[in-house]
């Protein structure tokens, strides 16, 4: 089955609580929650205030997608500020504190993902690929949105589906940037079941149609 995220980066901030429970009542899976802290990528978004204040708002599944520095200083924080699975960029931190951060995630009872950024192998998923729960695989360079799909981060989505077919069969592949009706089936041919899409669903007049059309589009 595939899973449509739209991302919030893309909402009406002002209207926050209420564009969440739009999207969901359009037929979200489950809601992408980017974090931003002007030291690992340039942008800076929106932090724990914020993710805590959404978790009392809905009861939607939080996908928080970490684009920060050291993750394993906050990763107890979001999964306490009402994460249901927080993603590190693997990018962002030695394998040790990865480690480190996936484990606390763990005992904490939430899902664990992985980020990979463009240029990065899909090799990178290998210390960790048994503990995952998801693998997101970014189709832009972090820390922006409205970019357009980079078509040769194809190829890394192929790779990293062979190896989570060999070892984790289970775990979700996620891809974040771009994906609009025209990329949607070319990120799933590629092996992905989870899209994150957020202009393309948020500044869209008839979000329930979007949100079913690009299931339709990645059929």
């Amino acid at each position: 089955m595939i899973k449509i995220a739209p991302s919030v980066l893309s909402a009406d901030f002002a209207r926050l609580g209420d564009e969440i429970a739009d999207v969901t009542a359009c037929g979200a899976d489950c809601i992408h929650f980017d974090v931003m802290d002007g030291l690992f990528v340039q942008n800076i978004s929106f932090g724990l205030p914020v993710l805590a204040s959404v978790r009392k708002a809905t009861d939607v599944f939080l996908d928080v997608h970490l684009m920060i520095d050291r993750p394993v200083r906050y990763a107890q924080r979001f999964c306490e500020a009402g994460a249901d699975l927080v993603n590190c960029h693997v990018e962002s931190d030695t394998e040790e504190n990865t480690h480190s951060a996936l484990s606390i995630i763990r005992r904490c009872g939430k899902k664990t993902g992985i980020t990979l950024s463009p240029g990065t192998p899909a090799e990178a998923i290998l210390p960790f690929v048994r503990d995952l729960d998801l693998v997101l695989i970014m189709t832009v360079y972090p820390g922006l949105g409205g970019q357009t799909f980079l078509h040769e981060q194809l190829e890394t989505i192929r790779s990293v589906k062979e190896i989570l077919s060999a070892a984790n069969p289970a775990c979700d592949l996620e891809v974040d940037g771009g994906i609009t009706l025209e990329t949607a089936p070319l990120a799933v041919e590629a092996g992905a079941n989870v899209l994150v899409s957020g202009s393309t669903i948020f500044h869209s007049s008839d979000r329930k149609s979007i949100i079913s059309a690009l299931r339709s589009a990645a059929v």
